[in-house]
């Protein structure tokens, strides 16, 4: 699993949202969004905006460059 996946992952579940339900919230396909979480895929730099304004973190804590979750 990439950071990416992981971080996806572990926001989700702090969420208690399922996958299907994420992404239906975010407006894509399950099948999209487990790609990403298992590390076999990557959004668009659109598509990783929405989902970081939905968890409401950085771009750079989604993709593993900063520890830090907020936005600045």
């Amino acid at each position: 699993m990439t950071v990416f996946g992981q971080r996806i992952k572990e926001l989700r579940e702090s969420k208690s949202l399922t996958q299907d339900a994420l992404a239906k919230r975010v407006k894509m396909s399950v099948p999209a969004y487990q790609l990403y979480e298992h590390g076999k895929g990557f959004p668009t730099v659109k598509r990783l905006i929405e989902i970081a304004d939905f968890f409401n973190v950085s771009l750079d804590y989604l993709v593993g460059r900063s520890d830090v979750k907020e936005r600045r």
